[in-house]
């Protein structure tokens, strides 16, 4: 039995690195017009963000200009549509009658319509891709992200614990480096390298499953 756990936690380390060169592969692929899956993801959490910001004052999460931008669109919008094209419709017009009365709040409008715009630009980059296309390259990059950080949780734990473990683990497993120079590095004669080898598996097993 716990020789099955060992093996099964060198497998995940010998694999770290895979996971890493794959998260940061999907990251980087296209989904049109410029837009790639990780801002893609991004934005996902910003909207989640978001949703959950709308109960507090703007002034706490908004900058100073985009506090202008707000004020500016209270002040001159007549309605506040939901759909996106919509509103960027609604700005432009508000722009428009901006321009003589208040010519700062026709800049803070015009620059709001523009930010809007980027965002219909980056859905339209989606619909390119195939939307499930892009959610399921999401959901992979947060399973990965899941797995990564299962790991590094449970090699901090285990370097606030045993550092020397930690090391070794890292040293032979992630890193991919010989035995004999991870013993060398430790300071250690091949027997002790081996027996801290297990130790250092079970513990890191112990931490992956808390």
């Amino acid at each position: 039995m716990e020789l099955n756990l060992e093996q099964d936690v060198v497998e995940q380390l010998k694999g770290y690195k895979r996971l890493v060169a794959r998260k940061k592969w999907i990251e980087k692929q296209p989904v049109g017009s410029g837009v790639t899956v990780s801002s893609v993801y991004e934005d996902d959490k910003l909207q989640e963000l978001h949703r959950q910001l709308r109960s507090m004052p703007s002034y706490m999460y908004l900058n100073k200009r985009e506090q202008q931008m707000e004020q500016a669109a209270h002040s001159h919008l007549t309605s506040y549509p939901t759909g996106t094209k919509a509103q960027m419709k609604e700005v432009k017009q508000a722009a428009l009658h901006a321009q003589s009365a208040a010519p700062e709040d026709e800049k803070l409008l015009r620059e709001l319509s523009r930010k809007i715009e980027k965002v219909i630009e980056a859905r339209a980059g989606a619909a390119a891709e195939g939307y499930e296309g892009v959610i399921n390259r999401v959901s992979e990059l947060q399973d990965l992200e899941r797995q990564l950080k299962a790991i590094d949780q449970a090699m901090e734990a285990l370097q606030s614990c045993f550092p020397e473990y930690e090391r070794l683990l890292r040293l032979r497993y992630i890193e991919g480096r010989p035995a004999e120079f991870v013993a060398s590095e430790l300071g250690i004669v091949d027997r002790t390298f081996r027996r801290w080898r297990q130790k250092a598996s079970l513990e890191l097993v112990r931490f992956l499953s808390e």
